[in-house]
């Protein structure tokens, strides 16, 4: 069955990642993205050579004006929406707590649990059964931060992404009788532009040695999950946090 996505944060790394393997499947794939606006074309040519329909839409998630208008530009364009993947956020370099500022923090609680609330929220709007829509799955990404707290490194990072697994069992509870079924993947060491923002590049490559699988993952690797999460083949998986860590 054909499906509509919708992703934030799609233009690199992992959003990116399941753009491109929700248009291998044959899906219509609506994505957001902040600001590059070369790595949303380029992701946007990738995913449609793979056989999806897909387009582009420029916003901030933290703008719920913005978030509106993903949603109501993938309805027009698509119709229905089957499925949405939660997954814009940021990450700040590496600092104890006691050093960061305000501006910081609300950056990151801003785009992380903010935006991610107003996402779900449009979501449920339009895919629950009562309000006319077909039901579907909601995937959220959070992290292995979320568990393992990030100390001296992210810490607001890692209670924002614990926020985003809160929303997770809460909303799979609120929304299974609509007929929307909420999951969230925590992933752990993946090779990603992430770990720059963070001020270290190469952490995925370096700690990654050290996980029970011996090495970091990719990308494709959670976004694999994801697709699999969206798809009628986890048609009774509600409610999960699936560790995508190599064992971590």
């Amino acid at each position: 069955m054909s499906k509509t996505i919708v992703v934030t944060g799609g233009a690199r790394g992992i959003g990116a990642s399941a753009v491109r393997l929700s248009a291998k499947r044959g899906w219509s794939v609506v994505f957001s993205y902040r600001a590059n606006d070369s790595a949303a074309e380029a992701t946007a040519a990738e995913a449609e050579a793979l056989g999806g329909k897909v387009f582009a839409v420029k916003g901030d998630v933290t703008d719920e004006a913005a978030v509106i208008d993903l949603f109501e530009r993938a309805t027009e364009t698509f119709g229905a929406i089957d499925g949405v993947v939660n997954n814009a956020g940021v990450l700040s370099p590496m600092s104890p707590l006691v050093d960061m500022t305000a501006e910081r923090m609300r950056r990151i609680f801003d785009t992380n649990v903010l935006g991610s609330y107003f996402t779900v929220r449009e979501a449920a709007r339009r895919m629950s059964k009562s309000r006319g829509g077909r039901g579907g799955s909601i995937v959220n990404l959070s992290s292995a931060a979320a568990k393992l707290g990030a100390p001296n490194q992210h810490v607001d990072y890692a209670g924002s992404k614990g926020a985003m697994e809160s929303m997770t069992i809460g909303l799979c509870k609120e929304l299974g009788p609509e007929g929307i079924r909420v999951n969230a993947i925590r992933p752990g060491l993946i090779i990603t532009d992430m770990h720059a923002s963070g001020g270290d590049p190469g952490r995925a490559e370096r700690l990654g040695v050290d996980t029970p699988a011996g090495r970091p993952g990719t990308a494709d690797e959670v976004g694999e999950a994801i697709v699999w999460l969206l798809s009628d083949q986890a048609s009774y998986v509600s409610g999960a946090i699936l560790d995508v860590t190599g064992g971590r």
